[in-house]
């Protein structure tokens, strides 16, 4: 079996899950197969003994990638893995992984996966969701305060702090990598079926003997 793996970056806020949703809801739920990028957050522990809000969550060191890009090209070898388990309330992984086993279609999710080459060389599409900064910031607020625990004033600090600057520095100039970017995130429903449309058109390629 061969394995298309798409690309989905944005910044964070842009729409990325959402879009991914989209996509995953017009394909057959048995070929495919999501893995984030922020599974891979380095254990807190690792940081000797500093507090979540002196880490840079947004800067690449803070990622395990190079298990992320060995994981990516086990499962294009048709391997299972076993992907960690993040909690973004307590900033540790869980003593239990994930196992994911290779499918033909392959979506990998994050805001720094084109900042990083070997990443990018394993994808066969890449995406990057476009939104507004206002926009984004508001949602990040929202997500934070809700499923993690976060009040209001330490989430626009961290944007001040690192999210923006790292936005800046890494993120936006990855958009460059892109094959394709998509304008008002995940909202743009026109999009997810041009990209479905792609994503059957080269599967039928690969299955051409």
């Amino acid at each position: 079996m061969k394995h298309l793996v798409i690309g989905i970056a944005g910044g964070t806020g842009s729409g990325k899950t959402t879009l991914t949703r989209r996509v995953v809801a017009q394909l057959d739920p048995a070929s495919v197969v999501v893995i984030q990028h922020d599974s891979y957050y380095k254990d807190i522990a690792l940081y000797g003994g500093i507090t979540p809000e002196e880490v840079n969550f947004d800067h690449p060191d803070a990622l395990e990638t190079d298990l992320f890009v060995e994981h990516l090209r086990e499962l294009k070898k048709g391997h299972s893995v076993d992907i960690p388990v993040y909690d973004f309330t307590t900033h540790h992984r869980q003593p239990l992984r994930r196992t994911v086993d290779p499918k033909e279609i392959v979506i990998v999710d994050g805001i720094l996966i084109f900042a990083d080459r070997r990443l990018r060389e394993l994808m066969d599409v890449r995406l990057f969701v476009d939104a507004d900064a206002d926009e984004r910031l508001i949602r990040r607020i929202e997500r934070d305060m809700s499923e993690r625990g976060r009040s209001i004033a330490s989430v626009i600090d961290q944007y001040r702090r690192t999210v923006k600057p790292m936005h800046e520095q890494f993120v936006e100039p990855s958009k460059q990598w892109a094959d394709i970017i998509i304008p008002r995130g995940g909202e743009n429903a026109v999009a997810s079926e041009m990209v479905v449309t792609r994503i059957h058109t080269m599967l039928g390629a690969l299955a051409v003997p």
